[in-house]
């Protein structure tokens, strides 16, 4: 399902477009994943995939030429419609620190709400990852809801043995 342009696409400034992922924005996708020095990079082709099949529940930020240069991906648990499981953020190097992955992250959540209500938020950060952690903490505290924290994938449970905890993050719940 893609939202209209309307309930997706709303002007940042009058060069960046929020908006909703398309299969040709894959490969940008993956790019500035592979960029960001911190996420776990998937293939390429899960990339594509996550742009076909979860576009819904994710947003892609534009530039004036309509190229990606953020995203945030996301999807709702099957057990838990409600939840939204934030999968990545990334912002290109020469949009970082302009508040666009929290611009980002406002846009989408209020899109899955209208769409199908939302109750909270989830994602996974890891321990040394400073900017996730500021981006959902400052995002729970301008939704007025709580944050909990507890480690979902200790360090043990992967096959490299060099992977720090995956730690959840809950946000919410959100007010129906």
């Amino acid at each position: 399902m893609t939202a209209a342009p309307a309930d997706c696409a709303h002007a940042r400034s009058e060069f960046l477009t929020i908006d909703t992922p398309r299969v040709e924005d894959g490969a940008a996708i993956w790019r500035i994943a592979r960029d960001s020095e911190v996420l776990d990079l998937n293939s390429s082709y899960s990339y594509l995939l996550w742009c076909r099949d979860f576009a819904a529940t994710s947003v892609v930020a534009r530039d004036a030429s309509g190229e990606p240069v953020a995203f945030v991906t996301g999807y709702l648990r099957p057990d838990r419609p409600g939840t939204l499981v934030v999968w990545q953020v990334a912002v290109d190097p020469s949009h970082r620190g302009s508040g666009l992955a929290g611009e980002l992250l406002d846009a989408l959540t209020s899109r899955v709400a209208e769409a199908s209500g939302l109750s909270a938020v989830e994602t996974t950060v890891t321990p040394d990852n400073t900017a996730s952690d500021r981006l959902f903490t400052s995002y729970a505290r301008r939704s007025a809801v709580p944050l909990e924290r507890e480690v979902l994938f200790a360090d043990d449970l992967f096959p490299e043995g060099k992977h720090l905890p995956e730690v959840l993050y809950r946000i919410g719940p959100f007010p129906s």
